[in-house]
């Protein structure tokens, strides 16, 4: 497999919330839905790779997948992970920017 591909196996989508953009906009820090396999060192070489900054530091959530019910049929919603990335003062990633 090559090295842009498992980058982009890692990093799955950004999350656009109002509290994400918050962060963004005032810590320069960007959120992300991440492989649930994948570790921290992985997550901070594939942000470097795919929007060519420098990554500072790198936190992570996982949440567990949990139980749903709509009337007689049951499920659960997905287990998932998401990364909490720090980037280096001045560095922005242009795509998740607006005009």
């Amino acid at each position: 497999m090559s090295e842009k591909q498992s980058d982009f196996n890692i990093i799955r989508s950004p999350v656009i919330t109002e509290k994400a953009t918050r962060e963004r906009m005032n810590y320069n820090k960007y959120v992300f839905n991440v492989n649930p396999r994948a570790n921290k060192q992985q997550i901070k070489k594939a942000v470097e790779n795919l929007f060519q900054v420098t990554v500072v530091s790198v936190r992570t959530v996982k949440s567990p997948a949990k139980p749903k019910r709509l009337g007689r049929f049951e499920g659960h919603r997905p287990a998932g992970k998401k990364a909490l990335v720090t980037l280096k003062d001045g560095d922005r990633i242009k795509q998740m920017e607006g005009p």
